[in-house]
């Protein structure tokens, strides 16, 4: 009779990223490889995201009306989601004030193009709003647009709840069984996890190599710490006055979406083994966990607002502009808007910086200083947003259970 125990996934992603690295590092001109698994995984995560949010949020929604709570939770998680976002901000701009990384490099390196971030790309909070409404649902949901997604969700699920108990019974049947259809596919794309990331490592290594850091090294340490600052004390400081439990045990427990997210630079596609780790493996409601991780995947970017703000001062500091209070009080409110209507994909908070850049009449061009350490600093980020997603919902959970 065997024996042997099962890899866990997360030292299986371990691994995967290690050799992603390797392979990188020794054959870089056989990236395609790397390209194919990684392109693979990542269209089988997207795939899921449309069916799944939507599922899970009429189920959330639905469970949370029903039980009086649905009021409730949704403001735990907004002021939960704005307060995290705003702490990540401000540590961010106390750490590129006080570490200075554009005056220490003045004279950093060569511009590079931005054409493709032009002011061609105009977006207001507002559009963000009116952005939520669908026009045509289905549309959106052929085109992969979350915000109108979520918005639909929210009111399928509301109003099932005020329905007559005939149809509340079997629409909320329907939801359950797509639910726990969209899991079972999940758990089938999942256990294909190791290899996509491995070749997504792989591409990445072998196109920009370890040297980029050189010029931008400060800059890249300032952002580093601002994250590390975030993810490894404030977050869990956060778990602990409100549940009194370890959070570092929590870390522990989260490695597999964490180790995802970081891999894949998308907290959205990282949503269904977010979703399946909190639900199966932590111990959170599922109608929590419905409710605030899809939400959370789109609104809450804790990582992407302090590297936003971070970024545009990076950028003031070496053109020499001198940034004043009220200038850097605008900054951290736009960083926070801009990071609410960012999409969980990646790379998607370098074009919604150009928002904060007009916002205080900086020069657009300046995003070529930062695009060469991005994509790096974009995987240390998106694991940050979904750690903080994830404090949230233990916590919003572990309040609901308390009362």
């Amino acid at each position: 009779m065997s024996t042997s125990k099962k890899i866990p996934i997360y030292i299986q992603i371990i691994i995967a990223v290690i050799l992603g690295i390797l392979s990188g590092i020794l054959f870089p001109s056989h990236s395609s490889i790397g390209n194919f698994l990684g392109n693979i995984f990542l269209k089988l995560l997207k795939m899921l995201i449309a069916p799944l949010i939507f599922s899970s949020i009429v189920v959330g929604v639905l469970s949370a009306s029903k039980s009086g709570n649905f009021s409730k939770l949704g403001v735990r998680t907004l002021i939960y989601y704005v307060s995290t976002s705003m702490l990540a901000i401000l540590t961010g701009q106390i750490l590129v004030n006080i570490i200075k990384p554009g005056c220490i490099h003045a004279s950093i390196l060569h511009m590079e193009k931005v054409s493709n971030f032009s002011t061609s790309i105009e977006i207001r909070f507002t559009d963000t709003i009116l952005k939520m409404i669908p026009e045509n649902i289905f549309r959106s949901f052929t085109k992969g647009d979350v915000l109108p997604i979520i918005f639909f969700s929210i009111l399928v699920g509301f109003f099932i709840g005020k329905l007559k108990e005939r149809d509340v019974k079997f629409l909320s049947s329907m939801f359950e069984g797509l639910y726990n259809l969209m899991m079972k596919i999940t758990e089938f794309v999942i256990k294909l996890a190791p290899y996509g990331i491995f070749g997504l490592i792989y591409a990445i290594v072998a196109k920009s190599g370890i040297k980029i850091f050189k010029n931008l090294f400060y800059y890249f340490l300032t952002v580093f710490s601002g994250i590390f600052v975030h993810f490894f004390i404030t977050l869990p400081l956060i778990f602990f006055i409100f549940t009194r439990k370890n959070p570092y045990k929590f870390i522990k427990n989260m490695l597999s979406p964490l180790l995802t997210a970081f891999s894949t630079s998308s907290s959205s596609a990282t949503l269904p083994l977010t979703i399946k780790t909190m639900v199966e493996e932590i111990g959170v409601s599922k109608e929590v966990a419905s409710f605030v991780l899809p939400l959370g995947s789109t609104i809450n970017m804790d990582g992407t607002a302090l590297y936003e703000c971070v970024a545009v001062i990076f950028i003031a500091q070496v053109y020499g502009i001198h940034l004043s209070f009220s200038q850097q009080v605008i900054i951290a409110l736009t960083s926070l808007l801009v990071s609410i209507g960012a999409a969980g994909i990646p790379m998607a908070g370098l074009v919604m910086m150009t928002i904060i850049l007009k916002a205080v009449d900086l020069p657009l061009q300046g995003i070529g200083l930062i695009i060469a350490v991005d994509r790096f600093l974009d995987m240390f980020r998106t694991a940050t947003n979904v750690f903080s997603d994830s404090v949230g919902t233990f916590v919003i959970d572990f309040l609901g259970k308390k009362n």
